[in-house]
């Protein structure tokens, strides 16, 4: 269940040291922000806000997408989000099976602070922006990401749906 988040933890091509669970969710991890990242609509709208967050315009647009994700999550999932949150918390975490500190960590803050399930506040993309501008090694503007969201929030949330309704036909497709 925590697979597709450790995408974001590991470099390389080579996924053996990871078990075939892991692999698959890193892939699928990989693939999602490869799709993203082609998207016309997610390229015109990046463009947009790159003006006002040079260099982090893609990582703001994956915040706001997971902020549009859950503010309309019942068009895309049948469970309530808040029932699969709470199975996602429920289901340990196994220090044997994911040995990185960063993303243990990671995964023990989104269980404790259940950052998720606030996705669909504004409070929580301001926090999430603003955390993550910590985390980047230059200077940059993403702790303005909230600002910039509600600037330009009717332009974002369509380059949301377009690009939902593509990725649901492609990965449906891909299996």
């Amino acid at each position: 269940m925590h697979a597709n988040l450790l995408g974001d933890f590991v470099k390389g091509k080579d996924l053996s040291a990871f078990s075939p669970t892991q692999q698959k969710g890193i892939i699928l991890h990989r693939k999602i922000d490869d799709f993203m990242a082609k998207h016309p609509a997610v390229k015109v709208i990046s463009k947009t806000l790159s003006p006002s967050l040079p260099k982090v315009a893609p990582i703001a647009l994956d915040v706001y997408f997971d902020h549009f994700l859950a503010l309309h999550w019942m068009r895309y999932h049948t469970q309530q989000l808040d029932d699969f949150l709470a199975a996602f918390y429920a289901h340990p975490l196994q220090s044997n099976e994911y040995t990185n500190q960063q993303f243990q960590t990671l995964i023990q803050n989104m269980k404790t602070h259940q950052w998720m399930n606030q996705y669909a506040n504004l409070y929580a993309v301001d926090r999430a922006c603003s955390f993550l501008a910590t985390k980047l090694s230059f200077a940059n503007q993403l702790g303005q990401g909230r600002t910039v969201l509600e600037q330009n929030y009717t332009e974002v949330e369509q380059a949301f749906f377009a690009y939902m309704l593509d990725a649901k036909a492609y990965f449906k497709q891909e299996g």
